[in-house]
């Protein structure tokens, strides 16, 4: 099929949709099937088999688009519609296949020009105003919560990335066009000489310590505030990692890092490529993740089980829908209780064993294969439920 993809998010950058946004089109590319990806000005040029990028103009000179709801999407928005709407006058597609807020774009595409859509809900749309902390009216969230509700009625086939998501599909009545495709795949790693390792684990830990790590982005609903706080109640030998920051959020937990005496035995490494990585989760003890809110599956939970490491999570459901206590370290949400179990991780038998379980169950479950399937099974349902509207 010729598809139509349409991203509100800046591509190629290492983040949440658009690394997820990434293994769609390679996935669909591998299918066999042709994706014109319409998306914003910002980003890496990638090349994935029969993938073609189009973005939309930088008008307004734009040099960052911020994570999470933002006006500053409404006129990219805008052109992105303009911009696909002009491509399907010169272009046939089969099918319209949307992400995140341009669902919306794609509901009024696929009606005009009577195409089957694809909605990939990466999170709900009234809960990311919450997550963002970008608007407490209520109502704009009832605003939202319509247009969701709109969107998931109209769409043929609906993408969920966690159970949470599928759950709140199936609430409102249209879990027969679900599909849960998490994203389980992995960037392939870098290469990396062993001189390149020893002096990244060099300039980590160079008097030997463990290593504790985070990799993602300092959203204020990740946590990182929290493991700081954790960590410096942490008397084992080790040093905390922190992989992803940049900007405001960076300095913010710099500062934080120095107000609670850490010193060097926090070091924070600025955004890396994906590739890279694999290459910081090789040389680490420990893996965490101390999200606070939010509901969706971190992304980094399905590379962390596949490492074979002990895995430190906070006992809430944006991770219980995946890990469990025989696969991970669950723990509350306070400082307290995230260095209990930082400890445990670091000194306890236990630990190592549940990072075995993970390494087996994510050999099974979370492959290549299974990931081709689902999307095919996706594009399939499309089509079937556009033939009977």
């Amino acid at each position: 099929m010729n598809i139509l993809m349409i991203a509100p998010e800046p591509f190629f950058q290492p983040r949440g949709t658009p690394i997820s946004v990434y293994f769609r089109t390679t996935a669909l590319g591998e299918l066999g099937h042709r994706t014109d990806l319409f998306t914003y000005p910002l980003g890496e040029d990638v090349a994935i088999k029969n993938l073609r990028l189009f973005r939309a103009p930088n008008i307004l000179g734009l040099r960052r688009i911020k994570i999470g709801p933002s006006l500053v999407k409404i006129p990219l928005d805008a052109l992105l519609f303009l911009r696909a709407s002009f491509a399907l006058c010169r272009r046939r597609y089969d099918l319209v296949f949307t992400h995140e807020e341009a669902a919306l774009i794609g509901l009024v595409l696929s009606k005009v020009w009577r195409l089957p859509h694809i909605y990939d809900m990466h999170s709900s749309l009234p809960q990311q105003l919450e997550n963002f902390e970008f608007s407490r009216s209520r109502l704009l969230k009832r605003l939202f919560v319509r247009m969701e509700r709109l969107i998931l009625r109209t769409s043929h086939a609906v993408i969920v990335i966690c159970q949470d998501l599928l759950d709140t599909v199936r609430r409102e009545g249209f879990g027969d066009k679900a599909v849960l495709i998490e994203n389980v795949l992995d960037f392939p790693a870098a290469d990396v000489t062993p001189e390149e390792a020893a002096e990244v684990r060099r300039r980590a830990a160079p008097g030997g310590e463990r290593i504790v790590l985070y990799a993602g982005n300092f959203g204020p609903y990740q946590g990182i505030e929290l493991l700081l706080e954790a960590f410096a109640r942490v008397r084992e030998k080790a040093v905390l990692i922190l992989v992803g920051g940049s900007g405001e959020d960076l300095e913010k937990m710099k500062a934080r890092s120095a107000e609670l005496g850490l010193g060097g035995r926090v070091v924070f490494w600025e955004r890396v490529a994906p590739q890279r990585v694999p290459l910081f989760i090789s040389l680490s003890d420990v893996l965490v993740s101390p999200r606070l809110t939010g509901t969706n599956t971190p992304l980094k939970v399905y590379s962390y089980l596949k490492s074979g490491k002990p895995v430190v999570a906070t006992n809430l459901y944006t991770h219980t829908q995946v890990l469990h206590e025989g696969i991970a370290i669950l723990v509350e949400p306070t400082p307290e209780g995230m260095a209990e179990g930082l400890t445990m991780a670091l000194t306890s038998p236990a630990a190592q064993a549940r990072a075995r379980a993970a390494r087996d169950l994510a050999d099974k479950e979370y492959t290549f294969n299974a990931y081709l399937e689902r999307m095919d099974r996706c594009l399939r349902l499309a089509l079937e439920n556009y033939r009977r509207t």
